[in-house]
């Protein structure tokens, strides 16, 4: 279950009410992003907005995003052309974030392909390899939400489980990239 380099999904421009990728993209080209200054004064304006509602809204309108578990025509799981062969885990509303964060790098079942701080700064994206050959992307979501659950004692974002959930990319210097994929 290991990617590659090679390993596409879509990226889309924002905001979140456009459904038609932009382009193809890799984990390494979404990871130089992440951690270069593209993304830093909007991540740095959403992390001041205090009405959950507003920070909500200013996410939607202004940060680009990927559907990390595959290419699609369109942002809709019955316009899947190809699934990725990654599941993106989000954690929000995380109290000891730095802790969470070193556990899942280390986690000795499921390799890291990419992990970053959510846009809110409070949160954390899991990007690991699985095998949708001989398990759905719904079956995989269910048992790993129940792993993690049992070894961490905390639930990702149900919403993980839609093959095209959007996630939005944030600006984070410490993201962590599995040196297979750059």
């Amino acid at each position: 279950m290991k990617t590659n380099s090679d390993t596409l999904f879509s990226f889309y421009k924002s905001p979140i009410t456009n459904t038609k990728p932009n382009r193809a993209a890799t984990i390494s080209q979404i990871y130089d992003l992440i951690r270069g200054n593209s993304y830093k004064d909007k991540t740095d304006h959403l992390r001041t907005l205090i009405d959950p509602q507003q920070a909500r809204q200013y996410k939607a309108s202004n940060f680009d995003y990927c559907t990390f578990s595959g290419i699609f025509t369109k942002r809709s799981d019955s316009e899947l052309v190809k699934h990725s062969g990654l599941l993106c885990l989000d954690f929000d509303h995380l109290i000891n974030l730095e802790t969470i964060r070193t556990a899942l790098l280390s986690d000795e079942y499921f390799e890291t392909q990419l992990l970053f701080t959510s846009p809110s700064g409070n949160g954390i994206k899991w990007l690991i390899s699985i095998d949708t050959d001989t398990v759905t992307h719904g079956d995989y979501f269910a048992a790993l939400s129940y792993y993690i659950k049992k070894k961490y004692a905390i639930e990702p974002d149900k919403s993980g489980r839609d093959i095209s959930r959007a996630c939005f990319l944030p600006n984070d210097p410490a993201a962590y990239i599995n040196p297979n994929n750059y």
